[in-house]
């Protein structure tokens, strides 16, 4: 295990939140609010500690697959660790592990929340859950690799560890102008769904906050209605913009380079699929509960775009749908996005491979000597990604049936405890019943709040990074 090189990557990381916590410590100088002293002090506890952690550059610089899923893990708790603190400090959120608990829903873009009323917040600490968000949308260790050295191809190990979907490729050659482009790619939607939010009507504070969310594919709100009092206009830019963070961001890179055919490939025309059938359904079973079928078509296309995406935000309570919605919705929330996008979930791409693999397994049942490979977008697909796929959705299973028994402790019902551990492990949000889009987390005791934060962590980089991290394997030499 290189020690000295995940400590340099993790002082790399803590100057990097330094930077980040520069951004709600700006907007407490603009609103004039004490809170910016505490953001201000972390900020420099962090790039202090950083320093000491990274000044030294290894002599060793390579990594391999063990030391990059560490590093990835390790990373993210540092952060929420520190990032934690100033939330926690200027009081806003008077608990540290509620603090902790707000600031790891912001990195790992779930925006479940402990709070019952986030008006109250200061403009600092709103702008500080947001920007989680957007930090950790597209990695906060790919952001780092954009523009710090770090080991050569040796990187692509922690690219691979920290990226959604069942494999990782590189748009380029190099890993670092991989890593840039999709930057590039992030900050442009970003910069563009705000031109079109100001447009609407949105101040430059609530624009941001929107645009951050939205883009981290997140959903913490500044209102305490989430999206509902915002006009109809600022709900169609978010519902179609939470759909185009929940694509493949080289599918983008694709079609800037005129390869339409690839960017609309398999897994972008299922997840399409998958949406307008699901609005479909839904608003032939909901349309009574609205004034007009365009309303109901409206709120409908909101909210399941919300939900597939991970976002999670709201403009009705759809806790109060039927049945059938309900199901459908957390079905949804299982389907989640696209892989390589901002989005959680499963991810489009394994239920496609989980399918053409049964389809091939009954096949093989039925005519045992006949050769047939899974291939998707007419290309086979590598043993050693189905392996992984399966493996994953083992170890998925697992971890969700035993978060959910132990969420029990708290003696909830048993579709607060599912869809609380459904919204958290798909880095979704809000859920059914005492976790549905008009409550929060807040009531769930000190132990299960350490559950939830475990699956935001664990659904956030793909279960395996946070499961290596405790295999005892993992720290022999």
């Amino acid at each position: 295990m290189n020690y000295r090189m995940i400590k340099n990557i993790t002082g790399w990381l803590l100057l990097f939140e330094a930077l980040f916590l520069l951004v709600p410590s700006v907007t407490a100088l603009i609103y004039m609010e004490k809170a910016g002293l505490y953001y201000v002090g972390t900020a420099v506890v962090c790039a202090l500690i950083g320093w000491l952690c990274m000044h030294k550059k290894p002599a060793d610089t390579v990594l391999y697959a063990r030391e990059g899923f560490v590093i990835v893990s390790m990373s993210w708790i540092v952060l929420s660790l520190f990032g934690a603190v100033p939330l926690w400090l200027c009081g806003d959120v008077p608990d540290y592990i509620d603090a902790l608990f707000e600031v790891v829903s912001g990195y790992t873009t779930t925006g479940a929340s402990i709070l019952a009323e986030v008006e109250t917040l200061t403009h600092a600490s709103l702008m500080w859950r947001s920007f989680t968000h957007w930090v950790g949308g597209m990695g906060v260790l790919v952001f780092i690799m954009a523009f710090v050295p770090l080991s050569g191809g040796q990187n692509m190990h922690i690219m691979k560890a920290e990226s959604p979907g069942p494999s990782v490729s590189k748009l380029v050659p190099r890993v670092k102008t991989t890593a840039l482009i999709l930057y590039s790619l992030y900050l442009g939607l970003t910069m563009l769904m705000l031109v079109l939010l100001l447009c609407g009507g949105m101040t430059v504070f609530e624009a941001l906050n929107t645009a951050f969310a939205t883009a981290g594919t997140g959903g913490f709100g500044f209102r305490n209605d989430s999206m509902a009092s915002f006009s109809s206009y600022l709900q169609i830019v978010i519902t179609v913009f939470m759909l185009l963070f929940s694509i493949d961001f080289g599918c983008y890179y694709c079609v800037l380079r005129g390869k339409l055919k690839d960017a609309l490939n398999a897994e972008v025309r299922t997840f399409l699929i998958i949406v307008f059938g699901a609005v479909t359904v839904i608003t032939l079973n909901v349309r009574t509960l609205f004034p007009s079928i365009g309303e109901a078509i409206r709120h409908v296309f909101f909210t399941v775009a919300s939900l597939i995406s991970t976002t999670g935000f709201s403009t009705v309570d759809f806790d109060l749908w039927p049945s059938l919605s309900q199901s459908v919705l957390v079905l949804l929330m299982f389907v989640g996005a696209c892989a390589g996008s901002t989005g959680g979930g499963i991810k489009v791409s394994r239920l496609i491979i989980l399918f053409k693999g049964m389809v091939k397994e009954l096949d093989s049942l039925a005519h045992p000597h006949r050769v047939r490979k899974v291939t998707v977008n007419r290309r086979p697909i590598d043993h050693e990604v189905i392996r992984s796929v399966n493996a994953y959705m083992i170890a998925y299973l697992l971890v969700f049936t035993l978060s959910v028994i132990l969420l029990s402790i708290d003696k909830h019902d048993l579709v607060t405890n599912f869809t609380a551990v459904t919204a958290t492990i798909n880095n979704i949000g809000p859920g059914l019943s005492m976790v549905g889009p008009t409550c929060n987390f807040g009531f769930f005791s000190i132990p299960c709040k350490l559950i939830l934060i475990f699956d935001m962590l664990a659904g956030r980089l793909e279960l395996f990074p946070m499961l290596v991290l405790l295999a005892p394997t993992t720290w022999k030499k």
